[in-house]
């Protein structure tokens, strides 16, 4: 019963995961803006998601996306390559794409619960 949960809820439960991992990491870029040298990272999001659901098929963890770093569209003088406007962005897209997985996920849920009831 549970491997079966794991089937129905995981890619969704994957994804919530990887997104608010993504929210971080780019809050983190937004947050060091200012700070000399920093340089913006991100992770591949398609990418991370197809490992971890690889992960799951085998019984494993999924693994930790790996952190690349951004190429500014142009560069600053003290080094750091955030470029603000594709921070507030992406970090926006991410938001938007975290919240229709939870609503994807709260109508799984509700569907397996509908059923249950009967």
């Amino acid at each position: 019963m549970i491997d079966r949960l794991d089937d129905l809820l995981g890619f969704q439960t994957d994804a919530l995961k990887l997104r608010a991992a993504r929210q971080t990491v780019l809050a983190g870029n937004i947050a060091n803006a200012d700070t000399p040298g920093y340089k913006a990272v991100d992770f591949d999001f398609a990418g991370a998601l197809a490992k971890a659901q690889a992960a799951a098929v085998d019984g494993k963890e999924a693994p930790a996306p790996e952190l690349l770093y951004r190429e500014p569209p142009q560069s600053s003088l003290d080094g750091n390559s955030v470029d603000m406007d594709a921070e507030r962005g992406a970090f926006a897209d991410n938001t938007v794409r975290y919240e229709a997985a939870l609503a994807a996920l709260n109508a799984r849920i509700k569907t397996m619960l509908a059923a249950l009831q009967g």
